[in-house]
């Protein structure tokens, strides 16, 4: 049998052995009982409660786990915008949280989670190699899930508001991680590298940023070579067709005079090119897959040259970065990317690269004077 409850000078604080029990009524009328190591733990417990129901905001807190809410919420999220939730993206989700959350939140309390917690899974995700974009995609669902959960009640608040998380993540050998764009000469290496036949694919990447199953998801009716522009209206995700990302992923993206004449000269060159065609296609006429023009076409290039870091999505950022640095405003920038927010093209994809610091010689000729100054005496 458990010890009896003792009565304490403090109405509704008792103990028990050698513990504290606490019994407040909240807003409702139930009376909440929670346990505290110390008088003044149980003090500041009963405290709270009284606060948070005053104002109707006290929220018991639940003892589901992490990988039971986290399973089940999967299944059931059904996003939280009007343009609904992708099943593509749930398989995202569900894929980084096995990969990522579950494994290192375990059995973990929901309620427990405090947002030092967030910000050390996110570094855990880093650790493991990951770009920032790599750890952004893993933190993306968890953070999703700890607002659902908040909004359902089963913690009283949510530990990812107001996160920010680093952009630059120090792996276990102290080497710091940082996004990069490439430079014009690092650019221009580059595509030289690349092998004659899949030049055209990597530069027409850097030219226009399109994502990657953007561009091998391209039919030549989506080019209008006449006017110099091009059409997305769809990617390739895992074999299947979809609409891009976001309805803003929905664009067209001007064709620079160079691309146009190479793209022309490229039609003409394929076997079998009807508007329903993919733009770039295998020997067999099927579109390129992207594992291959990654694996294939832009790594052995990038080891070639000494830069066995780059990505395709590298590309993106560069185009971004070089669009901004070359007068386009960032509404402009956001546009071309197919992005949902200009904050998020602006913090997320335009790079500084040091060549783009100004001169500060102007700062020479500091102003000088040979009149005397009489100093500023406060009233």
């Amino acid at each position: 049998m458990s010890a009896p409850l003792v009565r304490t000078s403090t109405p509704g604080i008792y103990k028990r052995g050698s513990r504290y029990v606490v019994k407040e009524r909240d807003h409702t009328g139930r009376i909440q009982t929670k346990s505290a190591a110390t008088l003044a733990q149980a003090k500041t417990i009963k405290a709270q409660i009284r606060t948070d129901s005053a104002r109707g905001e006290f929220r018991p807190a639940s003892n589901v786990t992490f990988t039971d809410y986290a399973l089940e919420w999967i299944d059931s999220y059904t996003g939280r915008t009007s343009r609904g939730f992708k099943e593509t993206t749930r398989s995202d989700y569900r894929g980084a949280l096995k990969n990522h959350a579950i494994p290192y939140f375990r059995r973990m309390p929901l309620a427990h989670i405090e947002p030092r917690d967030v910000k050390r899974f996110a570094q855990s995700v880093a650790d493991k190699g990951l770009s920032r974009d790599g750890v952004r995609n893993a933190v993306a669902p968890l953070k999703a899930l700890l607002a659902t959960a908040f909004e359902d009640g089963v913690i009283r608040h949510n530990p990812a508001t107001n996160v920010r998380l680093a952009t630059n993540y120090v792996n276990a050998d102290g080497e710091v991680r940082r996004v990069k764009s490439f430079s014009d000469t690092e650019l221009a290496c580059l595509i030289a590298a690349v092998d004659d036949d899949n030049r055209l694919v990597i530069e027409l990447l850097a030219s226009t940023g399109l994502r990657i199953g953007e561009l091998i998801a391209l039919r030549w009716c989506d080019m209008d070579l006449e006017r110099g522009r091009l059409h997305v209206s769809r990617r390739l995700y895992r074999g299947t067709y979809d609409t891009p990302k976001s309805r803003f992923g929905i664009r067209t993206v001007p064709l620079t005079p160079d691309m146009r004449t190479k793209l022309t000269a490229h039609r003409l060159s394929l076997r079998s090119s009807g508007d329903l065609e993919p733009v770039f296609q295998t020997s067999t006429g099927t579109p390129m897959c992207q594992n291959n023009i990654l694996r294939r076409v832009l790594k052995p290039a990038a080891i070639e040259i000494g830069m066995p870091w780059a990505t395709l999505h590298m590309l993106r950022h560069t185009f971004a970065t070089r669009c901004f640095r070359n007068g386009c405003n960032l509404k402009q920038v956001q546009a071309l990317l197919g992005h949902h927010s200009a904050a998020f093209t602006l913090e997320t994809y335009v790079h500084l690269l040091p060549e783009d610091l100004p001169d500060l010689g102007f700062l020479d000729n500091l102003p000088t004077t040979d009149a005397r100054v009489t100093p500023l005496r406060s009233a």
